[in-house]
């Protein structure tokens, strides 16, 4: 955990210090209509997201998921018919026509849910490729492996299956950091909630910690007041030392930090930034949305999936874009060493959950 201090009194907890344990529709164009002047492109990935789910929803049944060309500041929305595309081109977004609906990929998804929730697995729709990515870890073997193949199979051309070297797994550790029973996480974002300091951090964490402390041994600062998982993946805890500071930013483990104001929702192709406690600021790509993953204790469904490595002590830490809080640190595959991907409650739905705000 870093320490700033403020005074001889005050120590200051970055946003994502260490943890102990770890709609409105836009209006569309009907393809007879006279063209009208496009909209630009949307500057940044966090403005390109909100387009993207108005003309998504607007788009009903020829909707088939959407990303975000970050190189080229591009938006690309999947349809499924020549119409769909002239009405996706009509408000400012590029058109890709796909062969699988979304209502079709999430078909596909729920199959998968009904007939193959194995622990070790994880899914998410692609929308570069159309199809839903499934990925099993190596603890995946013998009859639950061959159930998982058939299923798969029975998708067709909808669903492709990858094995993984890794293990899909909470990044729960003892170690340093703020401690609580002999476990650590990472803080993800300072939240006030009924006009009282809080911070968020993964539900698995809060779920082991009820009091979190600055130091192994050390003073209680802060207790869990409720956390959720599985299903979801995240936890308030309420500050309960008054000489204890809580600015709205993240560490960024070079001896800056990076201000949020901000809480937006990840796309496919942004690029973004993880602080934790044990693997410190990392960058990557997000590469999915809407991912379910099937730990060992139960499915979290509607994950962030981002190519980011992330080990033992980062749960709970903040995935953000710039000043853009986007998710906290749930989950992931392989190790900073052998490269990996990692997976993120989103922070919008914790806060509406929590009834806390970013402050």
């Amino acid at each position: 955990m870093k320490h700033t201090c403020v005074s001889k009194s005050r120590t200051v907890l970055g946003s994502v210090g260490t943890v102990t344990l770890i709609a409105a529709a836009l209006a569309l164009q009907s393809a007879q209509a006279a063209p009208a002047k496009a909209a630009p492109e949307p500057p940044t990935a966090t403005a390109a997201a909100q387009r993207a789910r108005n003309i998504s929803t607007a788009l009903g049944a020829e909707a088939a998921g959407f990303y975000y060309d970050a190189p080229n500041n591009k938006l690309i929305v999947n349809v499924t018919t020549e119409a769909a595309a002239a009405k996706v081109r009509g408000a400012g977004a590029e058109a890709k026509i796909v062969k699988h609906s979304l209502t079709s990929l999430n078909a596909a998804r729920a199959t998968l849910k009904q007939q193959a929730a194995i622990p070790g697995t994880s899914w998410a729709m692609d929308p570069k490729t159309n199809q839903v990515a499934i990925v099993a870890d190596r603890t995946v073997t013998g009859d639950r492996l061959e159930q998982l193949k058939k299923v798969v199979s029975s998708l067709g051309d909808r669903a492709v299956l990858r094995q993984s070297t890794g293990t899909l797994r909470p990044l729960v550790a003892g170690g340093n950091a703020i401690w609580g029973s002999g476990a650590r996480c990472s803080l993800g974002f300072n939240v006030i909630r009924d006009g009282r300091p809080y911070f968020l951090t993964a539900g698995h964490c809060a779920n082991a910690v009820r009091s979190w402390a600055a130091t192994q041994g050390g003073p209680e600062f802060a207790v869990t007041e409720a956390g959720s998982f599985p299903g979801d993946d995240f936890g308030i805890a309420r500050y309960t030392d008054a000489d204890v500071a809580h600015p709205g930013q993240v560490d960024l483990y070079n001896g800056s930090m990076q201000s949020i104001g901000k809480v937006g929702d990840a796309i496919v192709g942004e690029r973004v930034q993880r602080s934790g406690s044990s693997t410190h600021l990392r960058s990557g790509d997000v590469t999915a949305v809407e991912v379910t993953a099937n730990y060992q204790e139960g499915a979290v469904d509607d994950l962030v999936q981002a190519s980011l490595c992330a080990e033992s002590g980062d749960s709970g830490g903040a995935l953000f874009d710039g000043d853009t809080a986007l998710g906290l640190t749930s989950g992931g595959r392989g190790t900073c060493a052998t490269g990996g991907e990692s997976f993120y409650q989103p922070v919008r739905e914790a806060l509406e959950k929590t009834g806390s705000h970013i402050g």
